[in-house]
């Protein structure tokens, strides 16, 4: 029993702080490091990096097969560019940059050091996708032009800026009541987060596309764009045909009856988090029951 004691006590000395000559400036430099880090990752999950991943990991994919199989000019080529292209990609993330470091400066650290991130949950509910095609089909019916913005990952909070502040819980007659003629809100789109309509009037970019049919006006440019630079779901009502229309990842699907209109709202619902919830909790329930 002594031997044992004895052969436990030396093994605690050598992993004391003392023997790994651990300081109290190392635990701070990795509780720092690792905020940056978690910053960084939250960031990018909610930029348009986020969408630009796919194209960075396939590059270096490629690369690593010319190291592998020895593809001297495309190893020179890679060599001369990377600089170059590490400056591009700054050029090109600059406006995500500046808004970065504005969010940083508006929150404590203790704050931002405590504040986790919960759980994807379900975006939002089957009430407001009813809402949302009922919306959509009565402003067709009387030609009245709509373009509602649906948030996912991508937060739109730079194009939120460039309207008027609603935060309104989502109802058809909402909607109706913000695209109707001659009303303040009515111009420009509104942009919707989880149950919420959040912003009205806001500007999107218009997209460069040159396969967009010339029949189809700013409206439906605008909806197209905002889904080319975002992973945002988009509904677009003509005011000239009253069709209903969705973009999606750049691409338009064009006069959509209500059924195939909710299920490409339904399609970003994130609802099986709902569903495997439920699904955890029954198999549980089963499990104590026997």
């Amino acid at each position: 029993m002594d031997m044992i004691l004895e052969n436990l006590s030396s093994y605690l000395q050598i992993l004391s702080f003392r023997s790994l000559n651990i300081r109290w400036q190392d635990i701070v430099e990795v509780i720092i490091i690792s905020f940056l880090l978690y910053q960084i990752m939250a960031w990018i999950k909610h930029t348009k990096v986020w969408l630009l991943m796919k194209g960075i990991i396939i590059i270096i994919a490629f690369i690593l097969l010319a190291l592998f199989f020895g593809m001297h000019t495309i190893i020179w080529i890679v060599e001369h560019v990377l600089s170059l292209a590490v400056t591009a990609v700054i050029v090109i993330l600059q406006p995500e940059l500046r808004r970065a470091l504005e969010e940083l400066g508006r929150k404590t650290f203790v704050t931002n050091l405590i504040t986790f991130e919960k759980p994807t949950d379900e975006r939002f509910s089957d009430r407001t996708v009813n809402d949302l095609v009922k919306a959509s089909f009565e402003m067709g019916k009387v030609k009245t032009g709509a373009l509602m913005v649906i948030e996912q990952n991508v937060l739109l909070t730079e194009y939120e800026r460039t309207g008027i502040e609603v935060d309104g819980l989502i109802s058809s007659q909402l909607l109706i009541n913000i695209f109707e003629h001659n009303t303040p809100l009515h111009d420009g789109a509104v942009i919707i987060r989880g149950n919420r309509v959040v912003s009205a009037t806001c500007y999107l970019p218009l997209s460069d596309n040159m396969e967009i049919s010339k029949e189809l006006g700013t409206r439906h440019r605008a909806g197209v764009g905002i889904s080319e630079v975002t992973d945002a779901l988009t509904i677009i009502v003509s005011e000239e045909t009253g069709h209903v229309s969705v973009t999606y990842e750049g691409k338009l699907y064009r006069n959509l009856d209500a059924n195939e209109l909710k299920e490409k709202i339904s399609m970003i619902q994130n609802k099986e988090v709902e569903e495997n919830k439920k699904r955890r909790l029954w198999k549980g329930r089963a499990k104590d029951e026997r």
